[in-house]
């Protein structure tokens, strides 16, 4: 029990670290770019410039952003769930790193303009013409990355445990 309260605690620390770092870029980005200007950094390839997503990824159910809202919430939950049972200290970190990016997005939807529920997600990496987003962004794919090696680590290990069974042929 002391090592399931130990990795929900890191997964905690991992998702409000995550969920800080991301309001605060965002508090950065209001306070210095714009709607109209993109600052480039690599190029064309990628840059910073604000903007204000009602959806999802490339503005997807931008009519529909009370319905991310609920879905946020109900991720939030189900994540502290999943860091609860949390197997191992790797799960417990790449579950923070999906909790922490969905609740700093979440925070977006309850708070920010326009209203309670309905916020739009403060975006400002801006992909080439693809679409803008936010590091809660990033914090989710890495989580999930993360998730994807466990996965292939567990089952290459659960393969090298089996045991091989041969079968002799009497004559």
């Amino acid at each position: 029990m002391r090592s399931r309260s130990r990795r929900l605690a890191v997964a905690c620390l991992v998702a409000l670290t995550m969920a800080l770092v991301d309001q605060g870029t965002k508090a950065m980005a209001l306070g210095q770019l714009s709607e109209e200007q993109r600052i480039p950094l690599i190029g064309d390839l990628l840059g910073l410039q604000l903007a204000f997503n009602p959806g999802t990824i490339m503005s997807l159910g931008s009519n529909s952003t009370w319905v991310f809202t609920v879905i946020g919430i109900a991720a939030a939950i189900v994540l502290f769930y999943a860091a609860w049972r949390a197997t191992s200290m790797a799960w417990a970190i790449a579950i923070g790193f999906v909790w922490g990016g969905a609740v700093g997005n979440l925070i977006d939807r309850l708070f920010a303009p326009p209203g309670f529920g309905h916020g739009h997600v403060t975006d400002f990496l801006a992909y080439g013409n693809l679409f803008i987003g936010n590091l809660a962004d990033i914090f989710i794919g890495i989580g999930v990355g993360l998730g994807i090696l466990q996965m292939l680590r567990s089952h290459r290990s659960q393969l090298r445990s089996k045991p091989t069974t041969t079968s002799t042929r009497e004559k």
